[in-house]
């Protein structure tokens, strides 16, 4: 058969076979009397084999690199094999894309303003699987400058699994019953206090921001409720500590 004829019975383009002759995937292998080169019946079930593995994914470098020599049925499904184990991964990639570009759409919408530093920042987020990227967009713009200046990917995943730890654990003194005031209660305040500290590098003007944001309202029901719990033993832990130590937590630092 001509170019053309096999180009028609296949179903592409004669400019589809003379790409993958350049490409070394399919030359014809036969000639007229005349020299002009013809295509084989065995020509044609190669050329079933290529397009049947190129709608299945397969690039054109692996066809013609080592997916060409299928002899038996066992050949042909180990490299299907393969190519399904590829598959799977890109879906499992692509089904973790969608999840981020859902959740980063969702974010935009309560938003409510377009503001792309902190769109990237909750991508970063996202890219870190930090099931707390929705707190983003409760801090200003101030504060997002100061935690991006202070921390970066792994510092800041590790203040806050440090910050979660403490909440958890003042949820649980509270439960159990253990005065605010006490030993335990005044060392779990000052590990809060050093949280703090760390968080505004000593500070003191930022802490007025972050009490307006936690009291904002704007956080999601199980956050709030949690957060409620943990405060009621949080906050008298932090004024018994205040006041046995003299601590002014509103006074600027001089550090």
């Amino acid at each position: 058969m001509t170019a053309g004829a096999a180009a028609k019975k296949m179903g592409v383009t004669v400019r589809t076979l003379q790409h993958y002759d350049r490409e070394g995937l399919l030359s014809p292998s036969a000639k007229s009397e005349g020299g002009r080169r013809l295509y084989t019946d065995k020509d044609m079930i190669r050329l079933h084999q290529i397009l049947s593995l190129k709608h299945l994914g397969f690039s054109l470098d692996d066809i013609r690199d080592r997916l060409i020599p299928l002899d038996t049925p066992a050949d042909v499904a180990q490299v299907l094999s393969e190519q399904a184990a590829i598959v799977r991964e890109k879906i499992a990639g692509l089904t973790e894309a969608l999840s981020k570009i859902e959740a980063l759409k969702a974010e935009v919408l309560d938003m409510r303003s377009v503001d792309f530093k902190k769109y990237a920042d909750i991508i970063v987020n996202l890219e870190m699987k930090n099931s707390f990227y929705w707190l983003i967009k409760h801090f200003d713009g101030e504060t997002l400058d100061h935690i991006r200046s202070r921390f970066d990917r792994e510092s800041g995943m590790l203040f806050l699994q440090r910050f979660l730890r403490l909440q958890e654990e003042a949820i649980r003194l509270l439960e159990d019953g253990v005065p605010a005031e006490g030993r335990r209660g005044q060392q779990f305040a000052e590990a809060y206090w050093a949280l703090i500290m760390d968080f505004t590098g000593g500070d003191a003007a930022m802490l007025p921001k972050l009490i307006e944001m936690g009291q904002s309202g704007d956080f999601d029901r199980e956050w709030t409720q949690k957060q409620a719990r943990a405060n009621a033993f949080i906050e008298p832990a932090l004024g018994a500590y205040f006041t046995s130590e003299g601590i002014n937590p509103f006074q600027e630092a001089t550090t």
